[in-house]
């Protein structure tokens, strides 16, 4: 028998982005129905965020241990039990997931359904025996790895973001297609871990980055000895003897090819929207994902998009973002609009890469060149020094009016300290507004308010301001 239910908001996905809307429509005592196919906590707990970053911090204690030594400090060769590494990675996602569990969610108030969902028409979802007829839905089904279509990759067992953290043994040599944030992550993570790693990738790697602070990344994770192969096209895929693999490629230096034992497949994602019976439901969408507004919302007036399946910036906090417009609009009746240009986003190497705002490029379109670039380095910054952690730069854009438009940050703790820009750029604030607050020394931090005071530094060599210096140091 065909169970009928008719809540105010019926949620499909149980990620990020979806747990975050059901949350707050429970909050407000409204009746949500939650339906997941897969495993709560979608693919950033049990695939991605989590379990990359949990290597990654696996992978920097053996890379402090070989840096020791310019320490004052001898603790020998590091050696790596990938298949603890492994447990560790495992007990991490286990330890969160009980925060995005079916049963927190049913304490909740969340009717959570189990199953698959479909929509058989603009106003009604079928998931296994249930028919729900909401007053508005939130598709919020995330996304996969893209797997291109190269010849003989379906002959080897290649490895995505979903199978990757699962293997208890180090591959001998693992061949990453792509070099975008997770390739190069994990090239840099399982070089540490004592992996040798080729990365082969059709353009330039962290090609969506600014190029000034990309170089910096890639420069290092190449001096740790990851092999990486910009321009360079996989044409074919082949079994090299009974356990090895082989990468044909094509560049502009010629025909090449790369031997190893495991291949990674990291080109990007795909929205998950097949099977969703969105034709039937008059939701228009294409190979990025379901179109939307501003607003979120899709052709179909009863449903929004949400993350990745909207077919956006593919990151765990804009599906937060998203769950809390859309909240905003179905519990509230308040008008929201998205925001792209107060998205940060941060990539994981060593040095970490984390931006805000818009770029250098960006700027310069919408304000017609008249902007001001500020730089400085953390080599001028005192506690890198002391950790020895000197690579990389700060770097601003900043429009006429001194209005922070952008930040980049190549460096230890990027992924930090883009917060404090975040809010900045979020808030429009000014070189005015970080040149009056006062940071604790030392921190990293304090290379952002040097590079926002060095913007008034060119004043200073006009005569008229050299007076007027000169006249306050005197009488002032």
């Amino acid at each position: 028998m065909t169970n009928r239910l008719t809540p105010d908001i019926c949620i499909i996905g149980g990620g990020s982005g979806g747990l975050s809307v059901a949350a707050a429509a429970a909050a407000f005592g409204v009746d949500v129905v939650l339906v997941e196919k897969g495993k709560m906590g979608g693919d950033c707990l049990n695939y991605g965020c989590v379990p990359s970053k949990a290597m990654i911090a696996a992978a920097k204690h053996a890379h402090a241990i070989a840096q020791a030594p310019d320490f004052g400090v001898s603790a020998g060769e590091a050696k790596v039990n990938f298949h603890k590494v492994h447990d560790h990675v495992h007990a991490v996602i286990g330890a969160i997931a009980p925060n995005d569990s079916v049963e927190r969610f049913r304490a909740m108030g969340v009717n959570v359904i189990q199953a698959e969902a479909r929509f058989v028409n603009k106003t009604t979802v079928i998931a296994g025996e249930t028919e729900i007829r909401a007053r508005r839905y939130v598709i919020a089904t995330g996304s996969s790895p893209f797997v291109p279509p190269i010849p003989g990759l379906d002959t080897v067992d290649y490895l995505t973001n979903e199978t990757l953290f699962e293997r208890t043994r180090a591959p001998r040599h693992l061949i990453i297609i792509g070099g975008g944030p997770i390739g190069m992550e994990m090239a840099q993570a399982h070089r540490r871990l004592g992996v040798e790693v080729t990365v082969v990738e059709g353009f330039k790697a962290l090609g969506k980055d600014d190029p000034e602070l990309a170089a910096i990344v890639l420069d290092n994770i190449r001096a740790e000895g990851v092999s990486l192969l910009e321009g360079c096209k996989v044409t074919s895929v082949e079994k090299r003897g009974k356990t090895g693999v082989r990468v044909n490629y094509q560049s502009d230096a010629g025909d090449g090819f790369v031997d190893g034992s495991d291949i990674l497949v990291a080109v990007g994602r795909l929205a998950n929207v097949e099977g969703l019976g969105l034709d039937d439901a008059g939701i228009a969408y294409d190979r990025r994902g379901i179109k939307v507004g501003a607003n979120l919302r899709s052709s179909n007036k009863r449903v929004y998009a949400i993350g990745d399946v909207a077919g956006g910036l593919q990151f765990t906090h804009v599906a937060s973002y998203h769950a809390g417009l859309v909240a905003q609009q179905i519990l509230f009746r308040a008008p929201a609009k998205e925001n792209r240009d107060i998205i940060p986003w941060a990539t994981y190497t060593d040095p970490e890469l984390a931006h805000v705002g818009l770029s250098e490029e960006e700027a310069n379109k919408r304000h017609g060149g008249r902007i001001s670039i500020l730089r400085w380095p953390y080599a001028e910054n005192d506690r890198a020094q002391a950790e020895r952690k000197t690579t990389g730069l700060i770097k601003m854009v900043v429009d006429r009016k001194a209005r922070i438009l952008g930040v980049s940050i190549a460096g230890a703790g990027a992924g930090e300290m883009i917060n404090m820009w975040t809010l900045a750029v979020t808030n429009g604030m000014t070189l005015k507004d970080v040149r009056g607050y006062v940071p604790p020394y030392p921190t990293m931090a304090e290379i952002g308010k040097r590079a926002a005071i060095s913007y008034y530094s060119p004043l200073t060599r006009k005569p008229f301001v050299r007076w007027i210096v000169r006249f306050l140091r005197r009488f002032g």
